[in-house]
């Protein structure tokens, strides 16, 4: 009776054991020991994996190629922000993250949520302010701060790397600026105005074809037809995740050409690069 009584003791503790071994297994965001951190764009995720390195996992929510400004989440992105520990916002108003964000937070109480936007004064309630190497800098030590108030174990590792990252945007920001210089001609034209903030940086001019996230009528078509005519601009540029249809018309009109540019880029520091050397190939005339 009494080897009955030990052997069912036994049999439960081996239960209990295999039991917690099956949760540790099902994918939760800290199994490897890392924090577990969501972000809501590619770039931020960027930032976010720059600072953390190996102590952190970054899973982003609108992915490469999609448009955040109608992307709704999947349910498995669901179930992974709810075995998540950290969720890394914009912080502007993001139309996904306007629409989404309440039923994140309610999907994980527990969810340590760092804002990018602190301190940074936006133009025009634009949300885009991750397309700014300057704007980026403040992003990049919003995120160190958040990451050190909650993993302070680490506290030196993400100074560290975030000190190192910060020069390589300080190197990017000065690109910008020698790429810039000396332009007499200092407009571009855009389908979607997701460029403002690295415009205002440069002192340059965004002009926008789309109107407050409106597709443009045909009366805005053809004053942006006059308006490039005027200004003798060469190519009509389009963020990756929207369409081109109204763009080509205009650029068969003034005989330019569409350039697309990335407004979400993964690896941000070429991303921008990019970006930068495109519209500086408008000014070169």
């Amino acid at each position: 009776m009494r080897f009955k009584r030990v052997s069912l003791i036994v049999l439960t503790l081996l239960i209990l054991i295999l039991s917690t071994i099956a949760v540790s297994c099902t994918g939760t965001a800290n199994t490897t020991g890392k924090l577990g951190v969501v972000v809501t764009l590619p770039p931020l995720a960027d930032f976010a994996g720059q600072i953390g390195g190996d102590k952190i996992t970054v899973s982003v929510m609108v992915p490469p190629g999609a448009n955040p400004h109608v992307y709704e989440p999947t349910p498995s992105q669901m179930v992974l922000v709810s075995k998540s520990q950290v969720y890394i916002k914009v912080g502007t108003p993001v139309e996904f993250e306007l629409a989404w964000m309440g039923k994140i937070l309610q999907q994980n109480a527990k969810l340590q949520v760092i804002d990018c936007s602190a301190g940074i004064t936006l133009i025009n309630d634009d949300p885009h302010i991750w397309n700014s190497p300057v704007e980026a800098k403040k992003m990049v030590t919003n995120i160190l701060e958040g990451l050190v108030r909650i993993d302070s174990s680490n506290a030196a590792y993400y100074r560290d790397n975030a000190a190192r990252y910060l020069q390589e945007l300080d190197a990017l920001d000065k690109y910008a600026r020698e790429k810039f210089a000396g332009f007499a001609n200092r407009g571009f034209m855009i389908y979607h105005p997701a460029f403002g903030y690295l415009a205002a940086d440069y002192g340059l001019t965004e002009l926008a074809i789309e109107q407050e996230g409106h597709e443009p009528t045909p009366r805005v078509i053809q004053e942006s037809i006059d308006l490039a005519r005027k200004l003798s601009i060469n190519y009509i540029f389009v963020a990756e995740q929207f369409p081109t249809m109204q763009a080509e018309a205009i650029a068969r009109e003034i005989g330019g050409k569409i350039v697309l540019l990335n407004s979400l880029p993964r690896d941000f520091i070429t991303g921008v690069r990019g970006v930068v050397d495109s519209i500086a190939a408008e000014m070169e005339k």
